[in-house]
């Protein structure tokens, strides 16, 4: 025995992208990580959903553009089938109509090639804990979207049915900030941020914070200047 504590739990990862070279690069950026572990990877849609039903993964990542069935695609075949798994699209660049293209499908976020190691691990591990990667330009894409196509809300339950702490807790999500930076800013645990998010995705019949984010700005329901999380203190 050497002493060293194994973790409790591995992220288990299926990489999907058309381009071997941008599979093997991720895996081996991965595999330094003791906590994620890649156990497949797909080189299309097809192959994708075939993966996921066969290796059932916590995260599936998913290239948007591919042969065969892109990822679009890929996604909605996925989350109608096992509609828990976790599935963020990895992209060139945030493309509006394809950004509420996966939303609608059920993808918890998005994920840039052009990505800096360390923010793109962050990312990876914060999917994990329940976060969800959209950036300001995402929630204003996602707004726009929303007000040339309005019978594309993803939610018609009225936003009274939500609790005051729940409406703050929104109007953080709209600027995609994490849960501990919300907790610290509101004076509450991690936990009861979880706890809040899951009742708002309960009553609203949404799938991800993604979605709970694109019903508060379509709903109009966070403030011109949403209130600025406070810095986590440690």
């Amino acid at each position: 025995m050497t002493g060293e504590a194994e973790p409790a739990e591995r992220l288990r990862m299926l990489l999907v992208d058309d381009h071997a070279l941008v599979r093997r690069g991720i895996a081996t950026f991965l595999a330094a990580c003791p906590d994620i572990e890649v156990v497949g990877e797909a080189e299309n849609g097809v192959h994708a959903v075939v993966k996921a039903a066969e290796l059932m993964p916590d995260l599936i990542l998913m290239d948007i553009q591919m042969p065969v069935m892109d990822g679009l695609e890929a996604t909605r075949r996925i989350k109608a089938a096992h509609p828990y798994l976790k599935i963020v699209m990895l992209t060139i660049a945030e493309e509006e109509r394809n950004l509420f293209e996966a939303i609608k499908a059920g993808a918890h976020g998005y994920l840039l090639k052009s990505s800096q190691p360390d923010e793109f691990l962050a990312r990876v591990r914060g999917i994990s804990q329940g976060e969800a990667p959209i950036s300001h330009v995402m929630a204003a894409k996602i707004l726009e979207e929303f007000g040339r196509h309005p019978q594309g809300n993803p939610s018609d339950v009225p936003a009274s049915k939500l609790t005051p702490r729940e409406h703050e807790v929104l109007q953080f999500l709209t600027q995609g900030h994490p849960n501990k930076e919300i907790a610290n800013t509101l004076g509450i645990s991690e936990g009861t941020v979880k706890n809040h998010l899951k009742h708002i995705l309960a009553k609203l019949h949404l799938q991800n914070r993604v979605q709970a984010a694109a019903y508060a700005l379509r709903e109009r329901i966070v403030p011109d200047d949403p209130p600025r999380p406070k810095p986590d203190p440690g």
